[in-house]
């Protein structure tokens, strides 16, 4: 696939990305890294540190909508909130320093927790 291609079809990721995080609360990670990796090429680093870029404007659009309606618990939110800007940079960090199968791997697994988590949990 051509780069002009891969250029023209990560919007649409984006706007996949954008529906399942409004939809299912998820979308930067769990949608972007994979299709980042297969149909971008990009390598497990670069993936998730692009699908972090996405999170930002996803998450902003989600609050404001969720804040008109029903649904959002805000002192829940910020405590969330407080804990992420401890956690981010620790996970940054970890997954910096682990090698690329590892962290495909390692993520691979988490999906597979998540999963299970939703349906059975």
């Amino acid at each position: 696939m051509s780069k002009r291609l891969r250029m023209l079809i990560v919007p649409g990721m984006g706007v996949l990305a954008g529906v399942t995080s409004g939809l299912f609360g998820v979308g930067g990670g769990v949608i972007l890294v994979p299709l980042l990796v297969a149909v971008v090429h990009l390598s497990e680093h670069e993936a998730h540190a692009t699908s972090l870029v996405a999170i930002l404007p996803i998450a902003a659009t989600g609050v404001i909508v969720f804040a008109f309606g029903e649904g959002l618990a805000w002192g829940y939110g910020a405590l969330l909130a407080a804990g992420s800007i401890l956690g981010a940079p620790i996970g940054a960090l970890v997954a910096a320093r682990t090698d690329e199968n590892t962290l495909k791997a390692a993520f691979g697994a988490f999906m597979i927790v998540v999963g299970l988590l939703l349906l059975f949990g």
